[in-house]
């Protein structure tokens, strides 16, 4: 990590600055050395990768934290502190990384059957659904516009390789409850004044099950699952948007006792773009040209999604003028329609001109019937006084 260089420092901000700036500076920075700016470009193509992964950090509130905190080892996986908890993964161990309690995972063991009825609950031997996962991925403008393949790593609950998800250790196997005599309960009785009153409650030492470990597995320590992180190659559907979810069938925690697998559920964060800008399905661009170019009319060339395309504005455009290029913008999720770029013109107005410059657009002024232009008049209506 020593050729590393700080966060903060890559995007030219103070530790401590805010979502705004931090998104301010991406935006410069990323136009500055973007690739299609900076074509052959290799030390642009490095800086433009170092930019987006400083980024996709100090955007993410929970990674910023982390880096904040403990700097690369918090968001490194290869410090065992990363994104997903890699620093506790070895069973139930309880890193930096590692969110979750003992709580969270016996419930999702024992807890949530088939629609959640009484006898489901009652039966800790019935099939159980495993719990949905929930995790965000970053995406660049034209990931989320064009759809891709991401490759994400979360914790999943899996069932225990070592004991095949049974809990016992290598060589032994589940005996029946000496306590309920593999009833998976336990009657009680006490005497009252309107005679002996029978009780049943689920058995302490076996949990209901009727069956115990009495040499549990050491990896999983008897719960016949651990939770371990999983690499996944996910399909990104063309057109999503920031702040939208999908989700990936039968990818969550593994169920229990022959139930189902819970689904994975997808989060979307996108990095803004240095120049296009989303407008539902539509994306919105600004080019500039200059006052010649406005008046006589020329031909641009207009970065799109689909790489750069001809376009020719006609004589006369004017600042804030927006032409349509059907078709060249966001494919619809699911379908095959897209909608369109928009593309605004902003005129640029040149700054320091030669005194030839100025004498030709006075001259220019002169044909058009323009009045001269006097130094006293300079500033405009609010720089004379109005007589009396």
């Amino acid at each position: 990590m020593a050729d590393k260089r700080d966060y903060y420092e890559v995007l030219g901000l103070s530790k401590g600055a805010s979502a705004d700036e931090i998104k301010k500076s991406y935006r410069q920075l990323a136009k500055k050395y973007h690739p299609d700016l900076n074509p052959d470009n290799k030390e642009a193509e490095t800086k433009f990768k170092e930019v987006n992964e400083a980024y996709e950090i100090l955007s993410d509130p929970g990674k910023k934290e982390k880096y904040d905190r403990f700097g690369f080892a918090g968001v490194d996986p290869s410090y065992g502190a990363g994104q997903g908890g890699a620093g506790g993964f070895g069973g139930f161990g309880f890193g930096d990384g590692m969110e979750f309690d003992l709580g969270d995972i016996f419930g999702s063991f024992f807890g949530g059957g088939f629609g959640g009825g009484a006898s489901s609950r009652s039966n800790p031997n019935a099939p159980r659904r495993g719990n949905d996962i929930q995790i965000t991925v970053s995406l660049t403008f034209e990931e989320a516009a064009k759809g891709c393949t991401k490759n994400v790593e979360f914790p999943r609950i899996e069932t225990c390789d070592e004991c095949a998800g049974s809990g016992a250790a290598k060589g032994t196997s589940s005996q029946t409850c000496p306590e309920c005599n593999g009833r998976g309960q336990i009657t009680s009785q006490q005497r009252t004044p309107f005679g002996v009153i029978s009780t049943q409650k689920q058995c302490p030492k076996c949990g209901g099950k009727g069956t115990y470990n009495p040499t549990p597995c050491n990896k999983c320590k008897g719960a016949g699952r651990i939770r371990r992180p999983i690499k996944k190659d996910i399909a990104i559907p063309a057109g999503i948007d920031d702040g939208q979810m999908f989700t990936v069938r039968g990818e969550g925690n593994r169920g229990l006792n022959g139930g189902p697998s819970g689904d994975l559920r997808v989060a979307v964060s996108l990095k803004p773009h240095p120049f296009f800008q989303r407008d539902g399905y539509n994306v919105w661009c600004e080019v500039d040209v200059s006052i010649v170019q406005a008046a006589l009319g020329d031909e641009l060339t207009v970065p799109t999604l689909d790489g750069q395309v001809k376009y020719s504005i006609p004589a006369g455009t004017q600042p804030g003028d927006v032409f349509k290029l059907k078709g060249k913008g966001i494919q619809v999720v699911n379908g095959t329609r897209r909608g369109d770029q928009l593309v605004k013109i902003n005129v640029v107005i040149p700054k320091n001109l030669t005194d030839k410059q100025k004498e030709l657009l006075k001259e220019f002024n002169k044909e058009s019937g323009g009045k001269d232009v006097k130094p006293e008049e300079k500033g405009g209506i609010f720089g004379k006084k109005k007589k009396k």
